[in-house]
């Protein structure tokens, strides 16, 4: 229902009449300030501003058809008595607000005969730049690269090979700083501590060697105990333990994927039978199951898993002088991304589906379904607004990650997807691909930004390095490529 007024939220008899909606929502007035919102005597609507989580902020108001972003973020702040205007995106319906409300609803014929949500979203003030040329291709490796991984603070890079080696990568001079060799068959995964200081890998027979990075040399005797292929290696967060001492690794001889869920201490693992185990750290102890699944779990992410990688380090790649201090801006920044909401977790399967979980809870918050292919990477975004899916059905899906709603769907690959990686902003979306190329994917205008070929084989891993100047990729032939 469109409202008729001269003023915003006029409050007169009327206006009242008409602002009995569904929801029995009343509307407010707004102050008249040309600052905050400005009034040509166009049509308004009733509007809700609510948070991620629907969290209503203040009461339903009325706004003009020509009321865009500025002025929407110039209202918001006012409401929240922000005295440093920050920048916040706004959405209608899991779509972003990037024109005036009126064109917006005209051009995607969205009703309001209810009063119109808009969910605001606080965005990074800090923009990354999509990268868009190869700037070096490193030979080195005898085997294909089958992981790479760039440290937290973002001054390394990591690669680990079908030759058996895990290499450190001088990211000045794009040379070779140490070759670690130990591993006995293929270097499947690899997981950098939140500190930077130490690198886990896992190989197909199931040891685990830790190196220092530092040195390159390997730090005591090979962890072993799985029987088959380490799947997944993941680190205690930084803002529970500094400097870092443990980790969680998953095997093809039980459990798939894991991840360390950092407020109680449990850990994540997904598995053949098709369930998601929950475990309590400090006893070892089997808390739950979430089931749902038909098929195997391939992956987990959960919505703190970008802060919870990069521990104290941001974009601006500011280092610390003890692990006390690391610790604390480790906890702050877990704390500002997870708020008063509960933990999500998203997990992808054999079965084409996805669901979100928003643990202790057993049933699933929402089933994500569209994909026509197994789904093999899930990923949220850096500030948990998003969900990325890629699958063997050559396309990316985004979700919201909130509610689990269908957003946009990527099309371009012409080969199976197999990795994701987000920029820092939560702006950009980067996907390799058996087609050779890696496609960078444009959050705000749900489009192709960048296609970037230049593989000579499949590509099967990605990063984005945290302060978002470059990014690295390896796969089938041999090459390990550094993109800006």
């Amino acid at each position: 229902m469109v409202y008729k007024g001269k003023r915003v939220g006029t409050n007169n008899s009327s206006s009242n009449k008409k602002g009995k909606t569904e929801n029995s929502c009343k509307a407010t007035k707004v102050e008249e300030e040309k600052d905050v919102v400005r009034n040509d005597n166009s049509s308004t609507i009733m509007c809700q501003f609510t948070d991620p989580e629907g969290v209503p902020l203040g009461t339903c108001m009325y706004l003009p058809h020509n009321a865009g972003p500025l002025q929407l973020q110039l209202l918001v702040n006012k409401l929240l008595n922000n005295e440093e205007k920050l920048p916040y995106s706004f959405y209608v319906s899991d779509q972003e607000l990037i024109v005036q409300l009126g064109a917006f609803l005209e051009k995607n014929k969205v009703s309001v005969e209810k009063v119109l949500k808009i969910v605001y979203q606080p965005r990074a003030i800090f923009r990354i730049r999509p990268v868009n040329r190869c700037s070096a291709t490193i030979a080195g490796h005898e085997g294909k690269v089958i992981t790479v991984a760039f440290s937290p603070d973002g001054r390394q890079l990591a690669s680990g090979s079908g030759d058996k080696t895990v290499r450190l990568w001088d990211l000045t001079t794009q040379t070779p700083l140490y070759t670690c060799r130990g591993h006995k068959h293929h270097v499947l995964c690899m997981a950098w501590s939140p500190d930077s200081k130490h690198l886990v890998s896992g190989s197909e027979d199931g040891e685990i060697l830790s190196w220092d990075t530092q040195t390159g040399k390997q730090l005591g005797m090979p962890f072993k105990g799985h029987k088959k292929w380490i799947t997944s290696i993941s680190w205690e967060p930084l803002h529970l333990s500094s400097p870092c001492r443990r980790f969680a690794t998953s095997s093809k001889d039980g459990a798939r994927f894991s991840r360390v869920y950092s407020p109680i201490q449990v850990n994540y693992h997904s598995s053949h039978d098709r369930t998601i185990k929950v475990w309590d750290t400090t006893q070892g102890k089997l808390i739950r199951e979430l089931k749902g699944h038909a098929h195997w779990v391939n992956s987990l992410s959960l919505n703190t898993e970008y802060v919870l990688r990069t521990g104290a380090y941001d974009h601006t790649g500011k280092q610390y002088s003890s692990p006390e201090e690391m610790k604390e801006v480790a906890l702050e920044r877990y704390k500002k991304l997870k708020g008063n909401a509960p933990e999500r977790l998203v997990s992808g399967s054999d079965d084409k589906t996805m669901f979100l979980w928003e643990p202790p809870n057993r049933k699933p918050v929402e089933q994500l379904m569209g994909h026509q292919e197994v789904v093999n990477h899930v990923y949220f975004s850096p500030d948990g607004q998003w969900i990325a899916s890629a699958s063997f059905d050559k396309s990316v899906k985004l979700w919201n990650g909130t509610t689990g709603n269908f957003v946009a769907t990527f099309h371009g690959h012409v080969g199976c997807v197999y990795q994701l990686s987000w920029s820092a902003d939560s702006r950009l979306l980067l996907s390799c691909s058996k087609d050779s190329t890696l496609k960078v994917w444009d959050i705000q205008k749900l489009n192709l930004k960048q296609d970037l070929p230049g593989h000579d084989d499949e590509v099967f891993a990605v990063d984005w390095s945290p302060d978002g100047e470059k990014v690295a990729s390896g796969g089938n032939d041999r090459k390990l490529k550094l993109w800006m």
